[in-house]
C-alpha cells in the first residue's frame, strides 16, 4: 500500500466534522456576498468617504510594511543566526503582537507615544510640538506594531530552513560576508521574504484595535477601511458590505498567492 493511499483514506467521521469546520469559516464570507448590493457597488465604493479611507488605507499599510521590512529583516536575522542569552524571552515578545489583544496593543502604544505621559511622545511633543497621536503616523506605528511578527517569523523561518553548505561554499570561494548575504542567502531567501512581506501588508491593511485606540478615528486623517467600515455599519450597511468584501477579496488574494510558500507544492 502506497503512502498516497493511506494519506487519502480519512475516518468518515473526521471527514463530516472537517467540513463542518470548514463550512463554520466559509460561510460567513457568503453571508458578506449575500448582503452586498451588486448593482451599485462601483458606486459604494467610489463614494468620497469610501475612496478617502481605501487611499489612507493603502498609504499607511505601505509604508507600515516597509518600516516592518527595515525594522524585521535585521531582527529575523539576529533570531535565525545569532547565538545569545535571552533569544528565546526575545522571540516571545517579538510574537506578542500577534496574540495580544489590539486595544491593548494600541493602550501600549499611546503608554510609549501619548502627548502628555508618554514616554517618548511627551519629549517629543514638550521638545519639537510633535504629537505622534491622532495622525497618519500613528496608524503607520500601529499597522508596523502588528504587522511586525508576521514578516519576521517568517524571514526566520525561511532562513533556518537555507542550508548553510551554500554559504560555506561561497566563502571558500572567496566571497565575503555581504557577497554572500546577496548573492546566495537573499535568492533562497525570496519565497519566504515575499510571503513575509505579503501577509504583513496584508494584516496591516486589516488593522483595527490598535489604530482606534492609538490614532483614533478620524475621517480624511486615521480612518481607515476597517474603521470606515465600523462606521459605516450604522449609517450605510451596503457601503460597509461593499467596503468589506474589499477587504475580504484582498486577503483571500494574498493567501492564495501565498499557498505554495506555506503548504507547499503536492504532486
Amino acid at each position: 500500500m502506497t503512502s498516497s493511499t493511506v494519506t487519502s483514506r480519512v475516518p468518515r467521521g473526521l471527514g463530516v466534522i472537517g467540513g463542518l469546520g470548514a463550512l463554520f469559516l466559509v460561510l460567513p464570507l457568503f453571508g458578506i456576498a449575500r448582503r452586498v448590493a451588486w448593482s451599485s457597488l462601483w458606486e459604494q465604493l467610489m463614494s468620497g468617504e469610501v475612496t478617502e479611507a481605501l487611499r489612507l488605507s493603502l498609504v499607511a499599510s505601505i509604508l507600515a510594511t516597509l518600516c516592518a521590512l527595515i525594522l524585521g529583516f535585521p531582527l529575523a536575522w539576529l533570531l535565525a543566526r545569532a547565538e545569545f542569552r535571552g533569544r528565546a524571552l526575545l522571540r516571545a515578545l517579538v510574537t506578542l503582537p500577534m496574540v495580544m489583544p489590539p486595544v491593548v496593543g494600541g493602550i501600549a502604544l499611546l503608554g510609549v507615544y501619548g502627548r502628555t505621559n508618554g514616554l517618548l511622545g511627551s519629549f517629543l511633543f514638550d521638545t519639537f510640538g510633535v504629537q505622534v497621536t491622532f495622525s497618519l503616523t500613528a496608524v503607520v506605528i500601529a499597522e508596523t506594531f502588528v504587522a511586525l511578527p508576521f514578516l519576521v517569523l517568517a524571514i526566520e523561518g525561511g532562513l533556518r530552513s537555507i542550508d548553510l553548505r551554500h554559504e560555506e561554499s561561497a566563502a571558500v570561494m572567496g566571497a565575503g560576508p555581504w557577497q554572500r548575504m546577496r548573492l546566495v542567502t537573499m535568492r533562497l531567501l525570496r519565497p519566504s521574504l515575499v510571503a513575509g512581506v505579503a501577509v504583513a501588508w496584508a494584516r496591516a491593511l486589516g488593522e483595527f484595535g490598535a489604530t482606534i485606540t492609538f490614532a483614533g478615528n478620524i475621517e480624511g486623517r486615521t480612518q481607515t477601511t476597517p474603521l470606515a467600515v465600523y462606521m459605516l455599519l450604522e449609517s450605510d450597511p451596503e457601503a460597509a458590505y461593499a467596503l468589506s468584501l474589499v477587504l475580504v477579496v484582498v486577503c483571500v488574494a494574498v493567501l492564495f498567492a501565498l499557498r505554495d510558500q506555506w503548504l507547499g507544492r503536492r504532486s
